[in-house]
């Protein structure tokens, strides 16, 4: 789109000194820019700026639809609530793989989710199926080059319990993944897989604070900006995926965790909000892993 833009620009300027200078004067000396219509602007998603792991990725936000937030950002991002129950809120994915692109989307964002829960929680063990069901999914979407050379650096780190190593591996894995999407021309799944980190990291968190319950620990769930985040990423999702009932909910629930997590400037996150949470977010996960029939 740069490109397009400057090379424009230049054939303005070479017309308008070929112009006489009574002309010129007519010109106008700021072109206003085209504004978007209002119906385009309210489904334009800001990305939270915490969860841009690329800096120059920033610096694209209003040219780049494929970019998505970082599920390591996002984990980062809840660091100071380890301990969480990852066991007790573990997922047992079929060994059947999904027939649907969204949901295989949808259940490698939460792998990719596990695994930095398996990292975060010394469950180094967890690692290597993981790393086996990543490579599956990937191959299933089309990223299996991409995937299984992420897949066998995990292995071998985690043989090494080299922890920072195994974090840039996964968050690798996700951004590997997106690209490929974007190559194939499905970059709506990216979002998909971003989506399906964020809730899984969601379900883990709240039922944490919902467990050990203070208002410094609850503070790091109320991100009203993300629930914005993911509720308007899937209204810009192509119709054929924005509109099956499954998403139709996730948005629902979206919308409402906006409002749950948005607190007055003198108000403090309560028990009863992280419950709403910790339900909702455990409404999202049941929905995200219901595979298309």
């Amino acid at each position: 789109m740069k490109s397009h833009y400057l090379t424009s620009i230049s054939a303005s300027l070479i017309t308008a000194l070929s112009m006489p200078s009574t002309l010129m004067a007519q010109q106008p000396e700021t072109p206003a820019k085209p504004a978007l219509a209002p119906e385009i602007e309210e489904e334009v998603a800001e990305i939270p700026k915490d969860l841009i792991e690329d800096p120059h990725v920033r610096e694209e936000l209003g040219i780049n639809e494929f970019t998505a937030p970082s599920i390591r950002l996002i984990f980062d991002d809840l660091d100071q609530l380890t301990p969480m129950p990852v066991r007790e809120t573990r997922h047992v994915l079929p060994e059947r793989m999904p027939l649907s692109r969204t949901d295989l989307a949808l259940e490698i964002g939460f792998l990719i989710a596990d695994g930095f829960l398996a990292v975060q929680h010394g469950h180094i063990e967890d690692i290597k199926p993981i790393a086996k069901n990543l490579s599956k999914y990937g191959r299933a979407l089309g990223a299996g080059d991409r995937v299984n050379r992420h897949a066998k650096s995990l292995l071998e780190n985690a043989k090494k319990k080299n922890i920072e190593a195994l974090k840039n591996e996964l968050s690798a894995t996700q951004k590997d993944v997106e690209k490929e999407l974007v190559q194939l021309k499905d970059a709506d799944l990216a979002h998909l897989i971003s989506l399906g980190g964020w809730i899984r990291a969601l379900e883990c968190a709240s039922a944490a604070v919902n467990k050990e319950f203070t208002e410094e620990r609850a503070n790091q769930l109320f991100r009203e900006d993300i629930a914005d985040y993911y509720e308007g990423s899937i209204g810009g999702l192509e119709p054929r995926i924005s509109k099956k009932p499954t998403f139709v909910a996730i948005r629902e629930i979206c919308a409402g965790l906006k409002v749950t997590m948005t607190l007055a400037p003198d108000e403090e996150p309560s028990e009863a909000k992280v419950k709403e949470i910790t339900t909702q977010a455990k409404r999202l996960a049941l929905l995200a892993l219901t595979r298309e029939k």
